[in-house]
């Protein structure tokens, strides 16, 4: 096969990938898996290649924070959490819409967004039944709120993961650039969804009644298990925010507190293990091994030079290019393979021009992460609460999300413009 012939099938093979990914007609782990066999079947690209294009970094990472959040949330923890907001807010539903926004941003920051609303929506749906209540509005709001929550952090959204890992920018990196615009664009959207819903959710007295008598403590499965959890999710954030002076990789800690939280606990390995996302890690193994096949053919260095000539190779347009590109295409495609493909881009815009990487690398989060609050389809954590309140006969219709969604998704990339230009391009100066 010609070098020409084989950008011509890579391309081809990559594009069909995609397309079946969106399709959802077949796993995405198998299609993604499936389309780096065949590269390696064409000989696009060999095992050993196929094995140095896998970012382990980021599969350890994703690995042992799965295995903590697996064992912490046989606690009950979350559930407390969210019986607690709602007795806090009186049993009124709009304050209990809101709360249980920001505890859901709140912890999608330090858990991945799936996480966080498989805990937190069969507890809105117990909520919303005793206040006879629609629940379509908070879990409207608390979709919106992991992917929100969720761009805040390193270990907050895999995309995150992913341009940590291979920019080598630390957690601290992402809590300094990226808490800011994140705690202003909630506080906005919360403020928008409480004025858009506050005729929908009305309760009498009674109804406010019931809420008030449900008991937060009795959420709580393990007092002993729930400790050592805590205690171990603790020293692995400290790690994290440590890990320049410790001079270790965050996949080490993550799976450092993985183990010791397995050896702590006695939890059966086998069990836990069971738990984790494992069509989620091969996902990214496969895709890993697709971009990192075009990046071995030029492919994905030809993209850049496109992209620089389309900016001029100019730093504002250039990052202003990044970040609404990817808010758009993240709302429609996985950000997860999208952000698989744009980062060797980047780094490739950079080796080319020279230009200072960091506003694009923040400009890609913002745009990938809240971009995925623009339709159903955009975020792993909004397919899995659609599917969630449909089994609850209240299913979410594509179009009626997007009609809230959205708006409100462009208001974030909005607002994400004007931070991205005082902030690195120097827009006030």
């Amino acid at each position: 096969m010609t070098a020409q012939t084989q950008v011509i099938v890579a391309v081809a093979i990559f594009l069909l990938t995609y397309a079946f990914i969106i399709s959802e007609k077949i796993h995405r782990m198998v299609v993604a898996m499936l389309g780096a066999v065949v590269f390696l079947l064409l000989g696009i690209m060999s095992q050993e290649d196929a094995i140095h294009a896998i970012d382990f970094n980021t599969l350890g990472l994703l690995i042992g924070m799965m295995i903590i959040v697996g064992i912490t949330r046989r606690t009950g923890v979350f559930e407390f959490i969210a019986v607690k907001a709602a007795k806090v807010a009186k049993g009124d539903p709009l304050r209990i819409l809101v709360l249980l926004s920001l505890i859901t941003a709140f912890a999608s920051a330090f858990l991945d967004n799936v996480t966080t609303v498989l805990l937190v929506v069969p507890v809105t749906f117990s909520i919303a039944q005793e206040m006879d209540v629609n629940p379509m509005p908070f879990l409207i709001s608390e979709i919106l709120a992991s992917n929100i929550g969720g761009t805040a952090t390193l270990i907050g959204d895999p995309p995150n993961i992913m341009i940590g890992s291979a920019t080598g920018l630390s957690f601290n990196d992402f809590i300094l650039n990226l808490t800011l615009p994140i705690v202003i664009i909630l506080i906005v959207t919360v403020m928008i969804l409480r004025r858009l819903y506050r005729d929908d959710l009305v309760a009498d007295e009674e109804r406010k009644a019931r809420v008030m008598a449900f008991d937060e403590r009795e959420q709580i499965k393990d007092w002993a298990l729930l400790k050592k959890s805590l205690l171990v999710l603790a020293l692995t954030i400290l790690g994290f925010i440590l890990h320049g002076l410790l001079n270790l990789e965050s996949a080490t800690i993550a799976l450092a507190g993985a183990i010791l939280l397995l050896a702590i606990t006695r939890e059966e390995p086998e069990d836990i293990l069971l738990h984790v996302e494992w069509p989620t890690i091969f996902f990214f193994v496969g895709l890993f091994v697709l971009v990192g096949g075009l990046e071995h053919l030029g492919v994905i260095r030809w993209i850049a030079q496109e992209g620089l000539k389309l900016t001029g190779g100019l730093l504002g347009p250039t990052a202003m290019f990044v970040l609404w590109i990817s808010a758009i295409a993240s709302a429609f495609v996985d950000n997860i393979p999208f952000v698989a493909t744009m980062i060797p881009m980047i780094k490739a815009m950079g080796e080319m021009s020279g230009m200072d990487l960091n506003p694009l690398w923040w400009s890609l989060a913002l745009g990938a992460c809240l971009g995925g609050n623009g339709t159903l389809i955009g975020a792993s954590a909004n397919v899995i609460v659609a599917g969630l309140a449909e089994k609850n006969g209240f299913p979410i219709s594509f179009m009626g999300f997007m009609k809230v969604a959205f708006p409100l998704m462009l208001v974030s990339i909005v607002i994400s413009t004007i931070y991205v230009g005082v902030r690195y391009l120097g827009w006030l100066f």
